[in-house]
């Protein structure tokens, strides 16, 4: 098993993820207890799967069907450990291929789009949030936008009432002070309260700020408390994802 910090240059700051490589998948069980005892917002499972890379990931509670810091960890351990000499990396999971490129030391992630749409739910998010937001939006999890980077970092969530809230999570958003966008992103129904740094999240998040600021490609920051940084590419049903990452543990795990 493997740590490693996503989304930044420095151990200590961006995302943990653990990496369990394993030349066979364990039980459903025995994945949540692995990733229950990590205590970490993700654990990745990878398998060798002829040429490419079977990938599963669990909260401390639960398998998730997309995510994006423990992929860019497990290709980071792929890489850095000889378990594959040169990219572009593929790994299968159950919505079909998702693949990861070097583009100098970052590592770009290739992940489906996820665009919003706009929802009525102000008042109810606003109540969860302890600020009213400027618009909301749903996807797989649920926007909340915001007028300044200030109103994002300010917020302080009743994470019951967030836990309520529709789909796997809730992100927060407004323009950056010195990027194109910040966010912050909330999951205490998929057992994470606040992720440092949410690469799946990203999948909603570029397709709205590419059409609001009428770019492509967006620098942005996770203004969490380890905080994170992704340079991002809306590629039409695509998102591409680059970021940088750092290792913290090798280890070997009893199970």
């Amino acid at each position: 098993m493997y740590q490693v910090d996503a989304f930044t240059r420095e151990r200590f700051h961006g995302n943990p993820a653990a990496v369990v490589i394993s030349d066979h998948w364990l039980s459903d069980a025995a994945m949540l207890a692995i990733a229950a005892e990590n205590n970490l917002a993700e654990t990745a499972f990878v398998v060798p799967a002829g040429g490419r890379f079977g990938i599963r990931w669990f909260t401390p509670t639960v398998e998730i069907d997309l995510c994006g810091h423990a992929t860019l960890a497990s290709a980071h351990v792929l890489l850095t450990h000889g378990y594959v000499l040169e990219g572009p990396i593929e790994f299968a999971y159950g919505g079909g291929t998702l693949t990861v490129t070097r583009d100098g030391e970052r590592l770009v992630m290739d992940f489906p789009a996820r665009p919003p749409t706009r929802s009525n739910a102000i008042s109810e998010i606003g109540t969860a949030l302890g600020a009213l937001p400027v618009e909301t939006y749903s996807s797989n999890a649920s926007m909340a936008v915001f007028a300044t980077e200030r109103d994002v970092c300010a917020l302080k969530p009743d994470m019951i009432k967030v836990a309520k809230v529709a789909g796997y999570g809730l992100i927060v958003t407004a323009p950056g002070d010195d990027c194109d966008f910040v966010s912050r992103f909330f999951a205490p129904q998929s057992g994470v309260p606040e992720d440092p740094v949410t690469g799946s999240a990203h999948c909603t998040l570029v397709p709205y700020w590419s059409a609001r600021l009428k770019k492509t490609r967006l620098h942005a920051r996770q203004v969490s408390a380890r905080g994170g940084e992704l340079w991002c590419e809306a590629a039409g049903d695509r998102v591409k994802m680059a970021g940088f990452a750092a290792s913290y543990l090798v280890g070997r795990i009893s199970v």
